[in-house]
């Protein structure tokens, strides 16, 4: 399978027609001029240099603001320009992210003259009350009636959430879940809130009026939805946002992130806590008390294992005490690992 590679072309709030109570897509996007056609030549020629590998799956994505909310003679200048690509088989695709409520029938014609493959709509959660609590100016009628026009004009479909939202509990997120994989989405994006500077959160934030969800349940809550997710068949293509100069720690000088459960490897954290999952599932369905585990695993998921500044080796020692020794082995295939009890408490027992 050859791997795939997204060049990222970033259209700050333009045809956007709301200002979420979360947003300041300038920031988000890490962005602050708008997008024209020589960006989009330029931003393509120097991804492409840039690729050393063959065989690369490679698509031209228009991220950030709602790509069919532009003016339509400016989305076809946009999309000309990454079509010529499509048609010189320098990449395979174009794809898009949007709102619920800015798809019709003449904006899918025009993406699917030049190319564009997949689109991504921004949902964040298919809850009335809390869509409208945060602003976001769509409902989730928008959202089913989007999702079946897009499939239906045979576009793969992509859907985009968000955990932590005012007035969202744990139970909101999983219903959203539910209501999503009933349209059918063939990928997911997972996104925790974080407090961002010069937005209307900050000011709810500010009075406490606003209480952002801590980094373990952001953490705990995207992995229980990715497991969801992967019992349905459709694909968790990204946890938490792209980390850039200013969407960083809150402790750097330039970040524009106030609160919430930021970290610069957030996905990582979530897929370390997927693993520790298997590893202790594992553990668990041995009949005796383990006091020492030998794991193998492909080089590429040592870090998996070990977990974030080895975290998961400590938790089961400090949870468990189950002392762990992890050996990469070039044989066991990417995402597999096997173990080996190499002392129970019996063994000890016997020694004395």
């Amino acid at each position: 399978m050859s791997k795939q590679y997204v060049i990222p072309i970033f259209v700050p709030h333009l045809g956007c027609p709301n200002d979420c109570i979360f947003c300041n897509q300038k920031s988000i996007s890490g962005q602050m001029k708008q997008i024209t056609e020589e960006d989009v030549e330029s931003t393509v020629q120097e991804f492409l240099k840039s690729f050393k590998e063959e065989n690369l799956y490679t698509e031209i994505a228009f991220f950030g603001g709602s790509f069919t909310g532009i003016d339509m003679e400016l989305q076809e200048k946009l999309l000309k320009v990454a079509y010529k690509y499509v048609q010189n088989k320098q990449v395979d695709g174009i794809r898009i992210s949007t709102r619920p409520d800015y798809i019709d029938r003449e904006k899918l014609k025009l993406l699917k003259k030049y190319g564009v493959k997949t689109i991504e709509l921004g949902v964040q959660s298919t809850n009335d009350y809390i869509l409208k609590r945060a602003k976001r100016g769509h409902t989730f009628e928008d959202v089913k009636k989007a999702s079946k026009l897009i499939r239906r004009y045979g576009f793969t479909l992509g859907h985009q959430m968000m955990i932590g939202l005012p007035e969202s509990t744990w139970l909101d997120e999983l219903n959203t879940a539910k209501d999503l994989a009933k349209l059918k989405p063939k990928m997911v994006r997972l996104y925790p809130v974080l407090v961002i500077k010069k937005t209307e959160l900050e000011s709810e934030f500010a009075k406490g009026e606003y209480h952002p969800i801590t980094l373990d349940q952001a953490v705990e809550r995207c992995k229980e939805l990715y497991y969801f997710f992967d019992r349905k068949r459709i694909t968790v293509i990204r946890m938490g946002l792209q980390n850039t100069d200013i969407i960083s720690n809150p402790e750097n000088i330039n970040s524009e992130v106030v609160a919430g459960p930021y970290h610069e490897a957030f996905g990582q954290l979530v897929e370390d806590s997927i693993w520790y999952d298997r590893i202790l599932s594992a553990i668990k369905k041995v009949n005796t008390k383990v006091a020492e585990l030998e794991i193998e695993v492909n080089p590429e998921n040592i870090n998996n294992i070990i977990g974030h500044k080895k975290e998961n080796i400590q938790k089961l020692k400090d949870l468990y005490d189950v002392d762990v020794k992890v050996k990469q082995n070039f044989n066991i295939k990417p995402g597999k690992f096997e173990t080996k009890i190499t002392k129970t408490y019996k063994d000890f027992l016997d020694d004395e």
